[in-house]
């Protein structure tokens, strides 16, 4: 493969795409069911085209570019990733798994490989559950994991549902039972990914082969008070949200940190209702996202924050609700294809290294049910999420080039 000509060709999608953003100048906000987001999956298509890819739609706002085999009877070679985007976040997270995908799709093109299966090029849809509080909505509907019911229950800020959201863009909920991918259909998931932390970029390795992505759970938690005066109301008669909820928010980094093996818990997301400096707040909501390779430990925290809600709020008569948003267990990735991936990175001579991903993609959905491997490449300083967010181009590249060469093999 020419590589000067792949990275120029991924520098040129990347800041494209990074034009589709409601942020413009901070970072990207390319949100599920938005204008920005509607017109990045049309660009997209227009990319599949370009690189001689049959191009289709289904009804979540998934799109899939198709190579054909020389036995489009056998299952299929998936690769890809997803286009949405957190608020003020980077450029590349996501985006440029896709944008590796169809790079890969054209050099299999340009060189005259022929693969025996069809090469399906996957730019899915809200992965990263900024709007609606979930995750991997695209790919869990590629897997018939979502269902009408979930889209009329999630809603985001503003009160609009998934469901309603769908329908600004001609979709329709109730089908989506319908876009559900024959499994037998679909025989391996590739994912190229930034790493989205420091360990690649400090160590100046190449490349991270991923063995295990961890699993996640994902809540948000609703502790009812009661209003009422800030100056007035003696200390020992109040139902004070705001206190209940400290309490136990602050213990939940704890919690992870007690597990000494890589557990991580973090609350996001913090809401007092009023949110007024003279009243005492009658009503809290705040999330936890708790990601651990062991998920018993998720389960541990989770067990261990409702007794300490059911103690706080059983000392004032307050009360509580609890909702899950999103439940993966950790997924460890096939071991055939990493071995493929490994040789490959010898043979180039590209430094590289097996590793944990804490972070969820959709390779971690797939994964559960379909033979996924990932490949990582730095983040300079580990940075994501925010607009400072960078990856070289050349990194991409490198990536790229050992999909190739497993693809041959396979």
């Amino acid at each position: 493969m020419n590589k000067e000509k792949s990275t120029r060709r991924i520098m040129l999608n990347l800041r494209t795409l990074g034009k589709y953003t409601a942020t413009p100048g901070n970072g990207c906000t390319r949100l599920p069911f938005t204008e920005d987001a509607y017109d990045a999956k049309e660009f997209i298509r227009f990319l599949m085209c370009d690189a001689g890819l049959k191009a289709h739609d289904d009804g979540a706002g998934n799109l899939f570019g198709v190579k054909k085999g020389k036995n489009p009877d056998l299952p299929c070679i998936m690769m890809g990733s997803h286009y949405d985007s957190v608020i003020n976040g980077g450029n590349y997270d996501g985006i440029a798994g896709v944008v590796c995908a169809l790079e890969v799709a054209r050099i299999l093109n340009e060189e005259g490989i022929e693969l025996e299966q069809d090469f399906v090029v996957a730019a899915f849809n809200d992965e990263e559950g900024m709007r609606f509080g979930t995750g991997y909505f695209g790919s869990k509907v590629m897997l018939g994991q979502i269902t009408p019911e979930e889209c009329e229950k999630f809603a985001d800020k503003d009160g609009i549902t998934v469901a309603q959201a769908m329908k600004e863009w001609g979709l329709d909920h109730t089908k989506l039972p319908e876009y559900k991918w024959d499994l037998d259909k679909i025989g391996k998931f590739i994912e190229v990914h930034i790493e989205q932390g420091p360990v690649l970029d400090a160590q100046k390795i190449e490349l991270g082969l991923v063995e295990c992505i961890v699993g996640i759970q994902r809540y948000m938690v609703t502790v009812n008070g009661r209003a009422d005066h800030a100056g007035t109301t003696p200390m020992d008669m109040r139902l004070d949200a705001v206190d209940i909820s400290t309490k136990v928010v602050s213990k939940l980094a704890d919690m992870a940190r007690a597990k000494n093996d890589g557990t991580v818990a973090t609350s996001g997301f913090f809401r007092a209702v009023p949110c007024a400096m003279n009243v005492v707040s009658g009503k809290v909501e705040f999330s936890m996202d708790i990601r651990s390779q062991n998920n018993d430990n998720i389960d541990d925290i989770v067990n261990n924050i409702k007794k300490l809600l059911d103690e706080e709020c059983s000392k004032c008569g307050a009360s509580y609700e609890i909702e899950q948003k999103l439940h993966i267990t950790p997924c460890y990735l096939d071991q055939d294809m990493l071995a493929r991936l490994e040789e490959a990175a010898k043979a180039k001579g590209y430094s590289y290294k097996r590793m944990l991903s804490g972070a969820g993609h959709d390779a971690l959905a797939i994964g559960q049910l379909l033979p996924t491997v990932m490949v990582f490449v730095p983040s300079k300083d580990g940075r994501s999420h925010c607009p400072v967010e960078h990856t070289e181009n050349e990194d991409f590249t490198k990536a790229v080039d050992i999909v190739i060469d497993m693809l041959k093999t396979l």
